[in-house]
């Protein structure tokens, strides 16, 4: 009953009312994000698997500069990328607030496995490959319990658990560990370099 009907009513319910709420901020973040970097969007777009493996556009508040190499020609790690408006956005996780948006369409919840590169589909095996049996979330089992400290095979097994055992009671902990999480910034990044290695590689 919770898994097919009330958590969905409570993404709709929920998201509305973030949206409200949190639209002032999101308006300032639009306009630090714009000055920090004119030439590019304010929003980032991306293609990533839902439900099933459909294929969505996923919404962040970009981070990072749109020149991937500097004046040598030389390729810019993700951290050196990251605008200074994009690193606070990052450890205040608030560049996941336009996903709201994507909960609210129902193409993600406020809790599941995070959604991941469509390019990652190729690699999964049958196992890993049922994190796609729910909706991604904003936050998920996997989040709170390393986020991107741990491994992708370590990550994908808290996911495929989270799949099998969705209640009321996990998606509470899921929130009050995240809420947690962001407060102490802890797990945002992976490494000083970047933010997560690619998987596959």
């Amino acid at each position: 009953m919770y898994a097919k009907y009330v958590k969905r009513v409570i993404d709709i319910v929920g998201a509305s009312l973030l949206l409200f709420a949190a639209w002032p901020f999101m308006f300032i973040a639009a306009m630090a994000i714009k000055i920090a970097d004119p030439k590019g969007p304010v929003l980032f777009k991306q293609e990533r698997p839902g439900k099933d493996e459909k294929i969505f556009k996923i919404y962040k508040f970009r981070t990072m500069q749109v020149a991937t190499h500097d004046a040598e020609g030389n390729r810019l790690s993700d951290m050196e990328r990251m605008t200074k408006i994009g690193k606070i956005l990052r450890k205040t996780s608030l560049d996941e607030f336009p996903q709201f948006f994507n909960v609210l369409k129902g193409d993600m919840s406020f809790i599941g496995p995070r959604p991941l590169l469509v390019q990652y589909l190729k690699h999964y095996n049958e196992e890993q490959r049922r994190r796609h049996n729910v909706r991604p979330g904003i936050s998920g089992w996997a989040q709170v319990n390393g986020r991107n400290a741990i491994s992708w095979e370590e990550r994908f097994e808290l996911d495929v658990w989270y799949a099998d055992n969705i209640s009321l009671k996990t998606d509470l902990k899921v929130l009050v560990k995240t809420i947690k999480n962001v407060l102490m910034s802890k797990d945002v990044n992976n490494s000083e370099q970047d933010t997560m290695p690619d998987f596959g590689e």
